[in-house]
């Protein structure tokens, strides 16, 4: 039950944060701070001591929840959930510190719906029940919804709309997709079943399995995002605040990513071969695309938003080209983007906070100031456009070598892409701290204990894994997706 008492302890400890805030001013922050990190030590406490080969998926709880139509309440996990996981409470302790001088309206509520959404995110990595998986993808979304809407920048209330009927309208083919799924568990063995473990037990014939798939591939391409479906992102980044910024790219994004590792790719496989060709285009136009775009914006926030389009697209291409080292590069990459985003937003939030401008007319010179400040935004920068010794490189390194083997022409586009990133990355740099200062040297103050503790950690993980990628990769090297992948594309053979 440890993956209960954690998203149950969010819970509290958010709900905590708001009662405490009206009792003490303040108080809110030291709760939300203390929950993450005890929820953290636990869940690492917790991962030591269990004796469990999360090679392939270990089921940790199954029981009754709506018994009229076998609902269970299951959680399992394996090495990808625990990742994701880690992920996700690590950058839940980013933002609670970018938020700690940002938020100063409405303290309490900002937290718990901040931790609640954390909450959704790891029910949502842990779920094995379709029908408790998308009860905590609502979950997930309404809080992140509400973060925008409330306190976002001037457009907040347009992006939260725009954001919440995005995600709203595939969520409700996803739902159909899954009461399809069920009802046909019905039809096969005599009862409704909404237990992903029963559903690869179905003969699905080719022609209803392959709309079922969209209906998966549609709900989970419009969260990573990718071309066409991504017209959301940049508002629902440039208007949120700096925490719902850093969510956004660094763990909600990577929600997409896993619901086609666990679900489309395996519930569905000759589907996904047959689709493979028309997923690993839209993911190199979005490489494209994402990268031409971020290269055009002058908001900060705007183009490390099209930036993480850019990145995602490799995720798409390597998962669709079904092959085991390119799945590898896409794990990694989800790390990867998701601790370089989280600087570059935190940068942006940080940059904001001090001149009240997101415009990169209105920066420049900042160097000379802020040379803490700048040599951490170098340094993500060129994380960002893959430079090596760092995460992202070995990630779209893997991503390139396994999906040129299936897909040798678009992989030698996509790494033009490469390319479009070191060129908006340098804009990036160049436009905030080279040039002539357009703003009061006193109004830019340096980094302080807290920011630099922030980048600090999220720098030093970027080159340690960069440095020893099989701190993470060894743990996929005998996994059963990459089994299950090579037997897909053996039987597609």
């Amino acid at each position: 039950m440890s993956i209960t008492l954690l998203m149950c302890g969010l819970l509290f400890g958010g709900a905590l944060a708001w009662f405490l805030e009206g009792v003490k001013a303040q108080s809110a922050r030291w709760v939300s701070l203390l929950t993450v990190l005890v929820i953290g030590g636990y869940f690492a406490i917790a991962l030591n001591a269990t004796a469990y080969d999360f090679s392939t998926l270990q089921l940790l709880v199954r029981v009754a929840w709506i018994s009229s139509f076998h609902i269970e309440y299951a959680l399992a996990l394996d090495y990808l959930s625990i990742v994701l996981i880690l992920l996700t409470l690590f950058l839940a302790l980013i933002c609670v510190l970018v938020s700690w001088q940002e938020i100063n309206d409405k303290v309490g509520f900002y937290y718990f719906n901040l931790l609640t959404s954390i909450a959704g995110i790891i029910g949502v990595f842990t779920a094995v029940d379709m029908f408790l998986f998308f009860f905590f993808w609502e979950v997930m979304l309404l809080p992140i919804t509400a973060l925008i809407a409330i306190w976002g920048h001037e457009n907040r209330h347009f992006a939260a709309i725009k954001f919440f009927i995005f995600t709203q309208l595939s969520s409700l083919l996803m739902l159909v997709a899954i009461i399809s799924m069920s009802f046909i568990h019905y039809q096969q063995v005599g009862q409704l079943s909404f237990f992903y473990q029963d559903w690869l037990t179905l003969d699905l014939p080719l022609s209803i399995s392959q709309y079922l798939m969209l209906g998966f591939f549609i709900a989970f391409a419009v969260k990573l995002p990718s071309v066409p479906v991504h017209s959301w992102l940049p508002d629902a980044h440039t208007q949120a605040p700096t925490a719902g910024s850093v969510l956004l790219a660094g763990v909600l994004l990577k929600t997409g990513a896993y619901g086609l590792i666990r679900f489309v790719l395996q519930l569905f496989p000759q589907a996904s071969v047959n689709f493979a060709p028309v997923a690993a285009t839209l993911g190199v136009v979005s490489i494209l695309y994402g990268a031409k775009m971020a290269f055009a914006q002058q908001d900060l926030k705007r183009l490390v938003a099209y930036s993480s389009i850019s990145h995602m697209g490799f995720v798409m291409l390597a998962l669709f080209s079904f092959n085991a080292i390119a799945y590898q590069g896409a794990v990694l990459t989800l790390v990867a983007h998701g601790l370089s985003s989280a600087a570059l937003f935190a940068l942006a939030g940080m940059i904001y906070s001090r001149i009240h401008s997101r415009d990169l007319n209105h920066m420049g010179g900042f160097w000379l100031n802020t040379p803490r400040m700048g040599g951490f935004a170098l340094a993500f920068s060129a994380a960002a456009f893959g430079l090596p010794g760092l995460a992202n490189f070995v990630a779209e390194f893997l991503s390139l070598v396994g999906a040129y083997q299936r897909y040798p022409i678009l992989t030698i586009l996509a790494a033009f892409g490469l390319i479009g990133s070191a060129i908006y990355g340098m804009v990036l740099f160049q436009g905030v701290f080279h040039g002539k200062c357009q703003v009061k040297q006193q109004a830019v103050n340096d980094l302080s204990s807290r920011e630099l503790l922030v980048f600090s950690s999220l720098l030093a993980l970027l080159i340690f894994i960069g440095f020893y990628p099989n701190s993470i990769l060894g743990f996929f090297q005998s996994d059963s997706i990459i089994i299950a992948i090579n037997n897909t594309v053996g039987v597609s053979k």
